[in-house]
């Protein structure tokens, strides 16, 4: 699966302020006069979104203000980037678990020759750089393995969940501790491009 690590929006203050009414200097201090980091990430972004409508910048400002303030985790890197990329297939979970984890079809789903080996520390791989071990796995309900691809700044987290709702399923993959903007944009495009095909194979 190939990840093309580029941001949605420009990340400039030219950008933000176009689309917020401030540049994100203006917004960093508009935070700090509110004592945003003891506020907390939701905070931050629930203030942002309130006066400006736009999730992506409200998320953007809130996840660069930390690590303009160089917040960081326990492993040393900060917080960073979450995204969610949701499907609803027309398929019964089991369907598409077993489409998931059937080799042929992973491949087909994952592109560029995915493989995976689903097991506690089993490998997840494609020839497009792309990279992880499986963490955990609880059949027809999640899967969680650590990722990274071509040219990411550090080692993420992929949950995947295979939920039923009223016999369909409900497809989400959340990939957590993502870096950058750019990185988190990319991986959301192509998630989405991946869960299209799994839609299709299931429901086919």
């Amino acid at each position: 699966m190939q990840v093309v690590n580029k941001s949605d929006f420009p990340l400039t203050d030219a950008a933000c302020k176009q689309a917020t009414g401030k540049t994100i200097v203006q917004w960093f201090t508009e935070l700090d006069g509110k004592d945003g980091l003891e506020l907390g990430r939701r905070e931050c972004t629930q203030h942002v979104y309130t006066k400006c409508e736009d999730l992506w910048w409200a998320t953007t400002i809130a996840v660069e203000y930390e690590a303009h303030h160089q917040l960081k985790k326990k492993d040393g890197l900060p917080e960073g980037y979450t995204i969610c990329v949701t499907k609803s297939i027309k398929a019964p979970v089991k369907v598409a678990y077993e489409t998931w984890t059937d080799p042929a079809r992973f491949a087909e789903m994952f592109g560029d020759r995915g493989k995976q080996a689903v097991e506690v520390d089993g490998r997840i791989n494609c020839q497009a750089g792309c990279q992880g071990t499986f963490t955990r796995i609880r059949p027809n309900k999640d899967l969680r393995f650590t990722w990274q691809h071509t040219g990411c700044s550090g080692p993420m987290q992929v949950d995947v969940q295979f939920q039923d709702n009223k016999g369909k399923c409900l497809m989400n993959v959340m990939t957590s501790r993502i870096q950058s903007r750019a990185e988190a944009d990319g991986l959301r495009s192509a998630w989405t491009a991946a869960l299209e095909r799994l839609k299709s194979m299931c429901e086919g």
